[in-house]
């Protein structure tokens, strides 16, 4: 069985628009996840072309560096606890990390911030602030109840780490975005 990780999938319409690939190419698979595809078998250099085409259309890229794949296993394994919408009290990363990942944390520490650019906390913080953006657009929650849900010490640290990313207040974007008739995905 062969295993491809998968960069740029976040979210089930991800892994459903990669099985359409799989399906549309008539290549047999076991599943799709986040991030990874499990195949039958290995591809055929022609197929292997054709998919990576296939997803790079899609905004999907097969990663082939193993480092690269190490990075898009914790993003994703972040991205897997966003879609919770409810991060464990206390949570911790390093903790999380070693629990999903067993290699030194240091070590990947210094890879991801290498790679991304910015240090796993501060990749989660963002992941954790978008959420947050989502919930303000949809009018799901109150702030306490984001504060709560994403394990903040209080709301005044989450507006805090909202306007440091954003530039604004949680109620000012949620107003902005409003007014404008915008998506939160368009207000980055």
């Amino acid at each position: 069985m062969k295993e491809l990780m998968i960069k740029n999938m976040v979210c089930p319409r991800c892994v459903s628009a990669v099985e359409t690939a799989l399906k549309h190419l008539d290549i047999p698979f076991e599943n799709v996840a986040l991030g990874k595809v499990r195949l039958h078998s290995d591809l055929n250099e022609k197929k292997k072309e054709l998919l990576e085409a296939d997803l790079s259309n899609l905004g999907f890229e097969v990663l082939k560096d193993k480092d690269f794949q190490r990075i898009e296993k914790i993003k994703n394994l972040f991205s897997e606890l966003m879609q919770q919408e409810e991060i464990p009290t206390g949570f911790n990363i390093i903790t999380f990390i070693r629990e999903h990942i067993p290699e030194d944390y240091s070590g990947l520490s210094h890879l991801f911030s290498s790679i991304e650019g910015i240090t796993m906390e501060k990749y989660f913080i963002q992941l954790k602030i978008e959420k947050v953006k989502e919930w303000l657009f949809y009018e799901e929650l109150n702030l306490s109840e984001m504060s709560w849900k994403l394990d903040y010490s209080s709301v005044q640290h989450l507006s805090s780490q909202f306007k440091k990313l954003t530039g604004m207040t949680p109620t000012e974007y949620r107003k902005l975005v409003k007014k404008d008739g915008l998506g939160w995905k368009d207000m980055n």
